[in-house]
């Protein structure tokens, strides 16, 4: 087997409470992870030399290693010493920016599948060793499971296999605005450190992660409403007050159960079912012609 095509896909954070920043920079976190079928695919090709070489339909991305997938790519070969190259070719459809983790979801491809193609022979934990060094939400994809709970900074996944079986449709709207994930997280400190802050925009008591996910062990709607939260959208909405809009025109259209996604700049609803999906989605789609609507469910 020399080529091998993967789907990528994207997730959704229907809980995601910052905890506090930590020495290194970065910040401790509590997150429920659902992974959804909006997805790119990624086709890897092994090369007979030794270069990791990244081809993608998006302009907008770096080749090199500031591409995720890159790299992932490149720890794998150094780390086991492989002498051998890829070539990673990025078909896109999750936006960028978007804080559904198209990058993420993308390295985390890149090492499964040449994990396979260079026949390492790897575990998923030796696996999820290496993409805690990519990125923070890269070892959720690596589990490839519907739902888990993530924390520290994203890194330590727990599946929650129980949920094997559940399915959520949502209608997922994506404006022409690239959020930073490092500029919101700035704000968040920001924000935090204000005492005329109310502090429970920004986080959320622990137990809300095992709220919402005994409210999917139940499937119900009602607790779900109650228990999404995402502690990052009072910075974002700070930071680009035009993303208070993707909340009133989801509210507009009628949309339940609305919440962000990651650091922004998407926004989604859970719904009933496929057909109602559909059908907030033909609303959306008149109130602004210009953003992405996504109908998407669990996957």
């Amino acid at each position: 087997m020399k080529t091998l095509t993967l789907n990528s896909f994207a997730k959704l954070n229907l809980y995601l409470s910052v905890r506090n920043k930590l020495s290194d920079g970065y910040h401790s976190l509590q997150t429920v992870f659902e992974r959804i079928n909006v997805c790119d695919k990624v086709v890897l090709r092994v090369r007979r030399d030794d270069k990791i070489v990244c081809l993608c339909d998006d302009p907008g991305l770096p080749a090199d290693s500031r591409n995720l997938a890159v790299k992932a790519a490149l720890l794998l070969s150094r780390r086991y010493a492989v002498g051998k190259g890829a070539t990673i070719r990025l078909i896109k459809r999750i936006p960028q920016g978007a804080g559904m983790a198209g990058g993420s979801s993308n390295a985390a491809a890149v090492l499964i599948g040449l994990n396979r193609l260079w026949r390492l022979g790897l575990s998923k934990a030796e696996l999820c060793s290496i993409a805690s060094r990519v990125g923070s939400d890269v070892a959720f994809f690596i589990h490839e499971c519907r739902f888990a709970l993530a924390e520290g900074k994203g890194e330590k996944v727990r599946p929650v296999r129980e949920l094997r079986k559940r399915l959520l449709w949502h209608v997922i709207l994506v404006p022409d605005l690239h959020a930073s994930t490092p500029l919101i997280y700035k704000q968040w400190d920001k924000l935090r450190a204000n005492k005329n802050i109310d502090i429970s925009r920004l986080t959320r008591p622990v137990s809300g992660a095992k709220l919402i996910l005994s409210a999917l062990r139940q499937k119900s709607g009602h607790w779900l409403e109650q228990c999404l939260f995402n502690g990052l959208e009072a910075a974002a909405i700070d930071l680009y007050p035009g993303l208070a809009r993707v909340r009133r025109v989801l509210t507009m259209a009628g949309v339940p159960n609305i919440c962000m996604t990651g650091s922004g700049s998407a926004f989604f609803g859970i719904v009933s079912s496929r057909k109602e999906a559909l059908r907030f989605s033909r609303r959306l789609k008149k109130l602004n012609r210009r953003w992405h609507v996504f109908v998407a469910r669990t996957v």
